[in-house]
């Protein structure tokens, strides 16, 4: 999306009080204690008929290999502290942000290529007689026409849910967790390129580096934990100085059946919501707006223009809403209501045919419209303790020697990247250094 808008990334970078993201340490979601990192990148190298999880399996049996971990080159960058930007073994990365100074500069950016802006609350929706909306009239009298609207409300779903009436399938039963607190506090250290996602009696905390500040919040569901019981858990669970006021954040889980329902397409919130375990959010809409792209309807709306968009929307959610429910499930955790019953709850029958085959053969496959490919699947799945009882036998073609020899060769590689980067904080002063007190 950047890419494609020309942002100058140390720019964005500077304006959002950005820093990177290597992948996310989720703490006490396996058990109390326990924690690993999903990261970006590729783990190890494969081949043609198996991941490299495979052949560290068979390694790490035989005493020849050490965690999985040790031979992801992003993972190992996140845990020393460590970025750059690389011409070779480029690492895969992602940002944290700002939102609301994100917000801000696309804005502009947008007003500079010539969008305009009106300020207003919408009141009306109107409607022709076949039931497409004609025109949305705002709190000052003024009415904008138009072909096609594009439905950003948020969760109140002005467009898709008030004037079209468009359902919602609610996944609740699977990710019961339905509000959040959130705060800010002053930075007390350098920033670490990971996120922390720290499992809590009946949710989890998350904690954001950015530049300046460190953005808190606590999600949880309000079936096993109060409002004020969760602020007083984020608060006596903080690292700084709080700069902000707490505030309750209430949603629910699921999505519209329909994303372009007649001349309306909703993005964002309008749309559905997963909680942002996996930061896809701001994903999501991006995927939105580039397909609305794709599929724009420069010669007037046609049915399969909408259902092609609404089948690849919906599949994107529905794969995002396996792999969050995922973390939940496969835990050993029983020390609370909450965790027993996500991990006793039925699944999606989607999920449980992954969870088996990684059981069962060890394999994992890469589904189209699926944002998690096969190292994400297999971090996490190897994280939340799930041990595969095989590996492919192609492995089977390196003897003891050469499987050792291999497994040396993937660490080396890790330990070049390494050796080139700087740390975290070194790349942001030279980079991107924030341009906001």
């Amino acid at each position: 999306m950047h890419r494609l808008l020309k942002i100058d990334e140390a720019e964005f970078l500077s304006r959002v009080q950005g820093t990177i993201k290597l992948g996310i340490c989720f703490e006490n979601w396996r058990t109390i204690g326990h924690d690993y990192i999903h990261s970006f990148g590729f783990t190890g190298q494969g081949c043609w008929a198996a991941g490299f999880h495979h052949f560290w399996h068979k390694a790490r049996a035989l005493g020849l290999a050490e965690d999985y971990s040790r031979y992801a080159p992003e993972l190992m960058a996140a845990k020393a502290g460590k970025f750059g930007l690389l011409q070779q073994d480029a690492l895969s990365y992602a940002y944290h942000l700002d939102a609301t100074s994100y917000a801000g500069y696309l804005r502009q950016l947008a007003e500079k290529d010539g969008v305009t802006r009106v300020e207003g609350k919408i009141v009306d929706v109107r409607q022709t007689e076949s039931g497409d909306i004609s025109e949305v009239v705002l709190e000052s009298g003024q009415v904008v026409e138009g072909d096609l609207f594009i439905d950003c409300s948020g969760f109140v779903s002005l467009l898709l849910d008030k004037a079209l009436g468009t359902e919602f399938e609610d996944w609740t039963h699977w990710l019961p967790c339905d509000r959040a607190i959130a705060v800010q506090t002053k930075a007390v250290s350098e920033p670490i390129p990971y996120t922390r996602s720290i499992a809590r009696e009946s949710g989890w905390q998350w904690r954001i580096p950015l530049q300046t500040r460190v953005g808190n919040g606590l999600v949880y569901c309000s079936d096993f934990m109060s409002d004020d019981e969760a602020r007083d858990t984020l608060l006596s669970n903080l690292e700084g100085e709080v700069i902000t006021e707490p505030r309750v954040l209430r949603f629910r889980t699921g999505q519209r059946v329909k994303h372009w329902n007649r001349n309306c397409v909703a993005l964002g919130l309008s749309a559905g919501f997963l909680e942002p375990l996996e930061s896809t959010s701001i994903h999501l809409i991006q995927r939105g707006v580039i397909r609305l792209m794709q599929m724009f309807p420069h010669g007037g709306i046609v049915d399969s223009d909408r259902a092609e968009f609404n089948h690849q929307m919906d599949k994107e959610f529905r794969f995002i809403r396996d792999f969050i429910i995922l973390h939940y499930h496969v835990t050993e955790r029983t020390d609370s209501e909450f965790w027993r019953r996500c991990r006793d709850m039925d699944i999606p029958d989607s999920l449980q045919h992954r969870l088996d085959l990684f059981r069962d053969s060890g394999l994992v496959f890469e589904a189209e419209f699926d944002i998690f490919r096969e190292n994400s699947w297999t971090q996490v799945m190897l994280g939340q303790g799930i041990k595969p009882k095989s590996y492919h036998p192609i492995v089977d073609m390196m003897d003891e020697q050469a499987l050792k020899q291999f497994m040396h060769i993937q660490g080396q590689k890790v330990d070049h990247v390494l050796k080139q980067l700087p740390t975290h904080q070194e790349f942001i002063d030279r980079y991107c250094p924030t341009t906001v007190a």
